[in-house]
């Protein structure tokens, strides 16, 4: 734990613009109970701009904030690898003052936790003076296009646009079995219990587009090559779809088929076959449609060509 022996000042920053003083506060002081943080706000301990405010007070650009002298959980410092920074430097496929988008690496996780100190967003926020968030995720076993914004207004317009389906986010996929090469639209809804995210019917309303590209004649197993699009974002929304269409990710460890798994890692594949390839939506700064493309990866590349 860390003690503050004297009253401290936050600026407010444009990503908490907006922010309810007590989210705010539950946010930034790790360790104190809530019942503690509405007490200070209550009594007049906390002051913004040299004034008392109450609890859903919404937060201001640039509002200084006084914090009284309290106990905080001590948080570790996050001091991120110099080979992961490297491999984020190079995998930057476009920025600029408002986003970021890079192209992740399979195995990279976007946040730290689950035995991973150190994720994606953690490693930038380290090395970016300007505030740093993620617009969307992707699954850790997955590659491809990842957006993060640099700009509150940059953030709620890009989520803006994910919301109202315009921005654009395509994959590319290999599944088990050949498919028809036509438009294949799996409408199901995913709900997502401690563990996995299933079909049922008191999930989230979930809609994928399957559009195979070339079929695979394999021997003992088939594949396809598939392009999805996604126009909801639910946890392993392709995954999980792709299961119950009966066409599993390959190499996929939660949703997959093991013995299609097992013969596609005799053949060399090492990992999930799912790469977030494009995103096309309107940059926020320029009011321009966008379209950025992540190649697939090497490994990928080459397993294709084997088959």
């Amino acid at each position: 734990m860390t003690t503050h022996d004297a009253p401290r000042f936050v600026t407010v920053d444009e990503f908490s613009v907006g922010q309810r003083l007590d989210n705010y506060l539950i946010k930034l002081l790790k360790g104190v109970p809530k019942s503690r943080i509405y007490r200070i706000i209550r009594k007049g301990e906390v002051r913004v701009n040299k004034g008392r405010k109450k609890a859903d007070y919404k937060l201001k650009a640039e509002d200084l904030i006084r914090i009284p002298p309290i106990r905080t959980s001590t948080e570790k410092e996050i001091k991120p690898s110099q080979s992961l920074l490297k491999l984020l430097e190079n995998a930057v496929l476009y920025e600029d003052k408002g986003m970021l988008i890079i192209n992740k690496i399979h195995g990279m996780s976007v946040h730290g936790g689950s035995g991973i100190s150190v994720g994606i967003i953690e490693a930038l926020k380290s090395q970016y003076k300007e505030p740093i968030e993620l617009v969307h995720r992707l699954d850790r076993a997955t590659s491809g296009c990842l957006i993060l914004a640099k700009k509150r207004s940059v953030l709620k317009s890009l989520h803006s646009q994910l919301v109202n389906h315009q921005l654009e986010k395509r994959y590319t996929a290999l599944v088990k079995d050949t498919w028809s090469k036509k438009k294949h639209t799996i409408d199901a809804p995913i709900y997502q219990n401690s563990r996995y995210s299933v079909i049922d019917s008191k999930g989230k309303d979930s809609l994928s587009h399957f559009h195979p590209i070339k079929n695979f004649e394999l021997g003992d197993f088939n594949a396809s090559l598939v392009e999805v699009s996604i126009e909801t974002g639910r946890t392993h929304q392709i995954r999980v779809h792709a299961k119950f269409a009966g066409h599993p990710v390959a190499q996929d460890d939660k949703y997959g088929d093991g013995d299609f798994d097992q013969f596609m890692k005799k053949k060399g594949l090492n990992r999930l076959f799912l790469h977030a390839k494009t995103l096309t939506f309107t940059n926020p700064l320029t009011n321009e449609i966008q379209k950025v493309n992540a190649p697939l990866p090497d490994d990928l590349e080459t397993f294709l060509k084997k088959l």
